[in-house]
């Protein structure tokens, strides 16, 4: 896309707070790398106003919507469809227009399993261990599930990991327990783990030196997933990588969660590694 037009299709995100989303460098990256005749905002837009705005999608004719904190459980009752994988996660965000018609999915858990599958982990019959379980956890333990894995989910507040473990025991009956998270049970989890994945914002900016997993635990036959993709490398990743473990940061989940939603909105392949470059420039020019 060279110029607005007539024409110009709009995608664009929801949130608030939107400022340093890096979603607009990504998309617009990859509009003009397949000259596609759209163009992608950010709109901070209030909880109380979530329901006007979602009217205002449809009255504009705008093409999608991502969606971000705090409108990915709220907007659910406002769309026409959902697709089932959003609707058994309890969260939206991803929204595509189709002639007026609002259909809301998740690309994050997607996201995440396109990057894992990317750095060469299946995760069929993988035991894999979750530490965290608010909304990230919740769409990462769902799609892990769905994908075949057996999974022990860690909490700070251990019934919240018992409530997930739950909801999940609805849909999937494999191999699935939850525990407190403390050192001592941490590590009998990592017993025989193959993925270790932190769905929690510990290490992220600007608590740079926070981990949930001491050094020791770490090893060389387990992969690292942290999702905090500012900064790209935390403290649980070096420590991690200092192990020998294969390591996977947040920024490859955050760009093919937006690579997914974009081939929803366009109908074409998404150009990972344009948006990938876009987002690491956008990164670095908010330092």
């Amino acid at each position: 896309m060279s110029s607005i037009t007539g024409k110009t299709r709009v995608c664009g995100i929801i949130g608030d707070p939107i400022e340093h989303t890096m979603s607009p460098a990504m998309h617009n990256a990859a509009f003009k790398a397949l000259g596609l005749d759209y163009a992608y905002l950010a709109f901070r837009v209030r909880k109380e106003a979530l329901k006007n705005a979602i009217a205002g999608l449809k009255a504009l004719g705008i093409a999608g919507l991502n969606v971000t904190i705090p409108h990915k459980v709220d907007i659910m009752p406002l769309l026409d469809k959902l697709d089932p994988l959003a609707e058994k996660m309890g969260a939206v965000n991803t929204v595509v227009n189709e002639d007026g018609i609002l259909t809301g999915y998740n690309t994050d858990a997607p996201g995440f399993l396109q990057a894992l599958k990317s750095s060469g982990i299946e995760p069929k019959d993988k035991k894999i261990v979750v530490i965290g379980a608010g909304g990230a956890a919740k769409g990462i333990t769902f799609v892990l599930a769905e994908a075949g894995a057996g999974l022990v989910i860690l909490n700070r507040t251990p019934s919240r990991a018992e409530e997930l473990a739950a909801q999940m025991a609805r849909f999937y009956k494999q191999g699935l327990k939850a525990m407190a998270l403390s050192e001592a049970n941490l590590e009998k989890a990592l017993a025989g783990a193959d993925v270790l994945v932190n769905t929690t914002s510990a290490g992220m900016v600007p608590d740079v030196d926070l981990t949930l997993v001491p050094a020791r635990l770490l090893r060389a036959d387990i992969a690292v997933f942290d999702i905090v993709y500012n900064p790209r490398e935390t403290r649980l990743l070096r420590e991690a990588k200092a192990a020998g473990a294969r390591t996977i940061g947040g920024l490859d989940m955050l760009v093919w969660q937006g690579a997914l939603a974009f081939e929803k909105w366009t109908g074409h392949k998404a150009p990972f590694e344009i948006m990938k470059q876009a987002a690491v420039k956008a990164l670095q020019h908010e330092k």
